[in-house]
């Protein structure tokens, strides 16, 4: 059997580029394999340390390789990116992958079970149908504009809307026509949207982590149930700053010759929990000076020198910190720390 130290490899959608290492100093053995060459080639050798971009597919191959006994390491393609030479080419990505592997220093993303991959994608079928019902709403209200027709913004007066469209000789029959096609649609996307918040409510509740997270302040079953998905294993994050980071919810920095210059957020890593996190942070803002404690000494005190939204965000900051905290320790959130009034 062949004994490689180490092996990159470039995944794709039919062929996949690879690039192993025998022993420090070697001349690499590099392999462009077909789907079926590719299970075939890990088969035939021991067991050994593999390396994959963090990309389309890369946690369900991690699976099928583990399977065989080999110990698989996900990387994010940026962490990559600065140690291909030159060009950009299969051959030259795997290679890439095979030496940031190697870097003491490098950072990993757990491999997720497909349970938790499941759960991931009821969010993200959920989000895209959220987005779907939105852009049939924004077209139904360009419509009926046209007609003189217009309602208060929010979805919830979409009802009243529709019954003054349509009322008697308020529409053309062709017009009328396509508001039913658009007003079906958009109840078919909420029934399904329905649906999807239960199956995801029904998976949180299983887990006991998620149930921990849901002590926190802005935190439901949606951002609960991401979170937990999304991070099977927190204890890759040093600190709850790290975990923050990820999800782009930390100032960039900027510093130099000892000084520091912080900027924006960053607006790196995960997009649906960010936005969901502010969107709840937002939230708790409204009912804030109902509650005491030192977390809501600290938004009030916040309130007094930043806008709002900076605020919703700075928020989002902290309370991904505590979460971070909450999955790492097992603890449950200190509910003196925002008791009601």
């Amino acid at each position: 059997m062949k004994t490689f130290i180490r092996i990159g490899v470039d995944l794709a959608k039919n062929f996949f580029q690879v690039h192993a290492i025998e022993r420090e100093g070697a001349v690499a053995v590099t392999r462009k394999l077909t789907r079926t060459k590719f299970r075939d080639f890990f088969r035939g050798m021991t067991a050994c340390r593999v390396g994959m971009e963090a990309c389309g597919s890369a946690h369900y191959w991690a699976r099928e390789l583990k399977a065989m006994g080999h110990d698989v390491v996900l990387m994010p393609p940026a962490y990559t990116k600065p140690y291909v030479k030159r060009g950009k080419n299969d051959a030259a990505d795997a290679a890439a992958i095979c030496e940031a592997m190697s870097r003491p220093e490098m950072r990993f993303v757990p491999v997720k079970s497909a349970a938790q991959q499941s759960v991931l994608m009821l969010h993200k079928t959920r989000d895209l149908l959220v987005k779907q019902r939105t852009m049939n709403v924004n077209a139904l209200r360009g419509h009926l504009a046209e007609f003189g027709l217009i309602a208060a913004k929010g979805i919830h007066r979409l009802e009243e809307l529709l019954a003054l469209a349509r009322a008697q000789g308020a529409l053309p029959s062709e017009a009328r026509e396509a508001l039913e096609m658009l007003a079906l649609q958009i109840e078919q996307l909420d029934a399904s949207i329905d649906g999807l918040a239960k199956s995801i409510g029904k998976t949180n509740a299983k887990n006991p982590t998620s149930r921990l997270l849901m002590e926190v302040p802005s935190i439901g079953p949606l951002i609960a149930s991401a979170m937990t998905a999304s991070y099977p294993d927190s204890s890759v994050f040093k600190s709850g700053r790290d975990f923050s980071a990820s999800l782009g919810i930390t100032p960039s920095q900027h510093s130099s010759g000892g000084k520091e210059k912080l900027g924006a957020i960053t607006k790196k890593g995960n997009r649906y929990l960010r936005k969901m996190l502010v969107v709840g942070c937002t939230s708790v803002l409204r009912v804030a000076a109902k509650h005491k404690g030192g977390l809501a000494d600290w938004i009030a005190a916040m309130r007094k020198t930043k806008p709002e939204r900076v605020v919703a965000v700075a928020l989002a900051n902290k309370i991904a910190r505590i979460c971070w905290a909450i999955m790492t320790t097992g603890e449950g959130f200190r509910e003196e720390l925002f008791a009601k009034a």
